[in-house]
């Protein structure tokens, strides 16, 4: 599954995009994220407040609570405000 991260949870990170295989047990966004959160401190510090995250599974905007199986691509980006 490749991950994409955008704006200050890709700098967090450090990283634009990932390709990860998750075990088993991850079966939506949000454990995905507990998931990845363990990957490293840049990643904890990202996910620290998962109500500003926002995500979209195969392109399409989802909640957090939406499933990730047969996934091939997760964003992971804060909320976006118009202008």
């Amino acid at each position: 599954m490749r991950v994409l991260y955008f704006a200050w949870v890709r700098e967090r990170i450090g990283l634009a995009e990932e390709e990860v295989s998750p075990p088993a047990f991850v079966e939506t966004v949000a454990d995905l994220i507990e998931w990845l959160a363990a990957r490293g401190p840049g990643h904890a510090e990202a996910f620290v407040d998962r109500a500003r995250l926002r995500a979209a599974v195969d392109q399409d905007f989802v909640g957090l609570d939406a499933g990730v199986a047969g996934a091939q691509e997760v964003a992971i980006f804060p909320p976006v405000t118009g202008g």
